[in-house]
């Protein structure tokens, strides 16, 4: 990979070299002043395109964005001060990382764009030296609701999503190496880069730190995503087949009791069913007032409680969505295997291993991996439920026994302003979730065999 990008790198600068060189006077003008090139030749929309655009970024840069990049490397030197009873601001290290990242990405698309205006110029030259007319402006125009048509379309939402998604990315990366933290709060203080030293104090490498913290909420994590998408998704499965079975009475009736599971906001119905199950809640209530136990059940207090009941209470949540994608998915499933299936002896549970089974798992594979890394960030049935409670002793900066990486880095964050390790936290869901999807998603039969079931 790394040879092919070298490889893709010098068949580039040859190109570019190779333009400059062969390339009419207006050409290599257009090197320093992008759509200089496509004006001359009388390309008037390309050419004030590319020319408005350098302005613009060279505009943004001067008067704005050079001031932030030039203190990237220190994220700011002059603190917040007091002189007499007047306060003089100083550096703030949050705007000059944001801007300083936001510059960067300018040069990038500058850069971009350059290379886009040299070779539309290479282009241009080479279609004159063989006798053909360039595109007129009109053309150039009607393109972009023809043949050009998607990037008409996607220019929009991509730019959206780089400003909206990638941007942030970018910039919860770098706190990562920062010291940023309830410590360190611009305008008032400054934090500066620290390069790994969070990832040590995350890992505890070193002696001190949470590592066993992190490892501890990382394995109940992982087995809190497994339990509750595979007991989820078989369950469901089993229910929708139980209904679909022929003999069946009231099918309707059934599936509507279990959509109004669904049909109330979450942040309700969990809400309500953590007070249930509370010390001096509905459940406990019950089960002292009809003399079944003595004293109340911690179930929220005892970690091994908590864990089994979030399980449980997932289920009530997750198998009404199962049960309506597996009942479509049931219809579409050949009668004719069933009735070879029946006249070759095989019983129900032969007929559902054999036949059910593997077309439920080649259909809704995609769904179960989304289904997975959604609970790996299942943050509204842990936190509504008991907000990963309970605490321990063992367990460092408010994690609690029942606390996702997701819902532990939401309190490191909100809670203790630890902005630091909550972007390492991060970064090791994000590693988490990518390297489970690759893996997963290259090994699916779906994937590897599209007309398995053609």
């Amino acid at each position: 990979m790394i040879s092919r990008f070298f490889r893709a790198l010098g068949k580039d600068l040859h190109e570019i070299g190779l333009t400059f060189a062969e390339g009419s006077w207006a050409t290599r003008l257009s090197f320093l002043i992008m759509g200089f090139g496509q004006l001359v030749r009388g390309q008037l929309v390309r050419g004030l395109t590319m020319l408005g655009l350098e302005g613009g970024i060279l505009f943004y840069l001067i008067s704005f964005g050079w001031n932030y990049l030039s203190d990237i490397l220190t994220l700011g030197t002059v603190e917040t001060h007091k002189e007499g009873r007047k306060t003089v601001y100083g550096d703030n290290s949050f705007l000059i990382l944001l801007y300083g990242l936001l510059t960067i990405v300018i040069i990038a698309a500058l850069i971009f764009l350059w290379r886009v205006n040299v070779r539309q110029n290479r282009e241009a030259e080479l279609r004159l030296k063989r006798g053909k007319r360039l595109p007129t402006n009109r053309e150039d125009l009607a393109s972009l609701l023809d043949k050009n048509f998607d990037k008409t379309l996607l220019a929009l939402p991509v730019f959206g999503i780089f400003v909206f998604t990638v941007l942030p990315i970018i910039f919860m990366i770098c706190i990562a190496f920062t010291n940023y933290d309830v410590n360190h709060q611009p305008p008032a203080k400054l934090f500066t880069w620290v390069g790994l030293s969070n990832f040590k104090e995350l890992f505890g490498i070193g002696g001190e730190g949470f590592g066993s913290t992190f490892f501890y909420v990382l394995g109940w994590t992982l087995v809190w995503a497994f339990f509750a998408t595979f007991l989820t998704y078989f369950l469901g499965m089993a229910v929708a087949i139980m209904i679909n079975k022929k003999g069946i009475k009231l099918k309707k009736l059934w599936r509507t009791i279990l959509v109004m599971t669904i049909a109330v906001p979450q942040f309700v119905s969990l809400l309500y069913v953590g007070k249930m199950f509370a010390a001096d809640g509905l459940v406990n209530g019950l089960l002292l007032k009809w003399g079944w136990i003595q004293t109340a059940i911690p179930f929220w207090q005892n970690a091994t409680y908590a864990r089994i009941l979030i399980i449980l209470i997932n289920l009530w949540i997750g198998i009404p969505y199962t049960m309506l994608i597996v009942t479509g998915l049931l219809m579409n499933i050949p009668a004719e295997l069933y009735e070879s299936a029946r006249i070759d002896g095989a019983n129900a549970f032969q007929t559902f291993r054999k036949i059910t089974l593997p077309y439920m798992l080649f259909v809704t594979g995609p769904f179960l991996l989304t289904q997975f890394i959604g609970n790996l960030n299942n943050f509204n049935v842990i936190f509504l439920l008991n907000q990963g409670n309970p605490k321990s002793m063992s367990l460092a900066k408010n994690a609690g026994s029942t606390d996702l990486l997701v819902t532990w880095l939401y309190k490191m964050t909100i809670n203790d302003s630890n902005y630091k390790i909550a972007a390492v936290i991060g970064i090791m869901v994000f590693l988490v979730t990518a390297v489970i999807s690759l893996v997963v998603y290259n090994t699916m039969p779906s994937v590897k065999d599209e007309e398995g079931f053609q």
